[in-house]
């Protein structure tokens, strides 16, 4: 059984372009996220239109970020396949 891995949590989300987030947890560590894999899920179509993209928030508490109630991407997810900048 590994340890728990703590996943810093998120302070700030900004729209790069129109499928990419720069998301810059504790510690200022930033990484780019490419939402390719997403866009291409039904349940994510709304953010093909860049204004609803880049309206992209932190959730409350830091474990995440939002578009609505129901489009939502996990700190863990983006900490795991975000790259380092």
């Amino acid at each position: 059984m590994q340890p728990f891995e703590h996943i810093p949590k998120i302070i700030a989300v900004k729209a790069l372009d129109a499928q990419h987030l720069m998301v810059t947890f504790e510690g200022n560590i930033i990484k780019r996220y490419d939402c390719t894999t997403l866009l291409a899920m039904q349940e994510f179509k709304l953010l093909k239109t860049y204004a609803f993209f880049k309206a992209a928030q932190v959730d409350a508490g830091g474990y995440g970020i939002a578009w609505n109630d129901g489009m939502d991407v996990s700190g863990y997810e983006l900490w795991k396949n975000g790259v380092l900048q």
